[in-house]
């Protein structure tokens, strides 16, 4: 753990000096990245990582605007089209990773569902016919690709946030909202909540703006500390032993990624020219990411956060309430079938 996180501190301090977009994720992210190839037994406790997720729930939560969604139809509109057209054009997809990769269906599909990692690869263990490295390779390559491509592709398009320091007076209303924050993820993971580890933090923050409690900002330290933790964690997801798959799937994996950020590239034109967003809300609003990172560089370049959670957190549970639930009905029928051949 120790050295994930010096290797992570040094990864943040270099590309802060040279000017690479959200150093304090990518730096950790890339020099652990590459650092597993190198130094043997290099592991990083969940416990950090979902702290992160609480950090950054809690940022999030504080910078919600509810304002934006009121009476606005149209945009609700788009959130739910965009959403389905990417779920469609992921499962074209995977048709094409089962047909060229030679995978079964199940595991074409379980590659391409763009979110939810750990309930895709809770089903992947499952079931037996589903090639669980292959899956983990796909999801794993996705997320990398999409952290690393999109701070370059909306450099241009960041706005300077104001550095916030550490105040004494806010000192303990914030320990009693992270308090509040960390019994929300208890409460999100006694009811098995998808996400729990940022989306209750969110809801709870959001719900403590509803009161007359002025929420203060967190301080840009530790969302810098957060911004490590996820980022060493994401970067030890790609493990070594992923790349002995065979050349084809591994440029498979590599290819679909691609083809999703150009896809997505192109909705977020469409929300950009209908609804008069910025170009990186609208990109990080409908990129293939996961709820905790793209809502993570949202905050970070400043973006229209209240946007991107609600795009992401509605593709999110319409994977998990909808699309997960077909696929263990789909998953039951063929053992059923199995069962009466027998």
């Amino acid at each position: 753990m120790v050295k994930v996180l010096v290797i992570g501190i040094i990864g943040a301090i270099v590309f802060d000096l040279i000017g690479i977009p959200i150093p304090w994720m990518l730096g950790p992210l890339v020099f652990n990245l590459i650092g597993q190839f190198f130094i043997k037994d290099l592991s990083m406790p969940k416990g950090l990582r979902n702290l992160g997720l609480i950090i950054v729930g809690y940022t999030i939560g504080s910078t919600f605007s509810y304002e934006l969604f009121t009476g606005s139809a149209l945009l609700w509109g788009f959130m739910i089209g965009i959403n389905l057209l990417l779920i469609a054009f992921c499962f074209l997809l995977s048709y094409w990773v089962h047909k060229v990769g030679n995978v079964s269906w199940m595991t074409a599909v379980s590659c391409g569902i763009p979110g939810g990692l750990s309930q895709i690869l809770a089903f992947a263990e499952d079931d037996k016919e589903v090639n669980l490295v292959a899956v983990t390779y796909f999801q794993v390559i996705r997320i990398l690709t999409v952290i690393i491509f999109i701070p370059f592709l909306i450099s241009g398009h960041f706005v300077q946030g104001i550095h916030v320091e550490w105040n004494v007076h806010d000192l303990p209303l914030l320990i009693v909202l992270f308090t509040g924050c960390g019994l929300s993820v208890m409460l999100g993971k006694k009811l098995r909540f998808p996400a729990y580890f940022i989306v209750l933090p969110i809801l709870f923050v959001i719900f403590i703006q509803f009161t007359p409690i002025d929420v203060p900002s967190v301080p840009t330290d530790l969302n810098h500390i957060a911004q490590i933790f996820l980022g060493s964690y994401i970067g030890l997801l790609l493990k070594p032993h992923m790349l002995k798959l065979s050349k084809k799937l591994l440029l498979l994996g590599l290819g679909s990624a691609i083809i999703l950020l150009i896809v997505t590239y192109g909705t977020s034109w469409i929300l950009r020219e209908a609804l008069g967003m910025s170009f990186a809300t609208s990109y990080l609003s409908t990129a293939p990411g996961g709820l905790d990172q793209m809502g993570l560089i949202a905050s970070a370049v400043h973006a229209e956060v209240t946007v991107v959670v609600v795009f992401q957190l509605y593709r999110l549970l319409f994977i998990y309430f909808v699309i997960m639930p077909i696929l263990y009905w789909v998953k039951g029928v063929k053992e059923r079938g199995r069962i009466i051949e027998n």
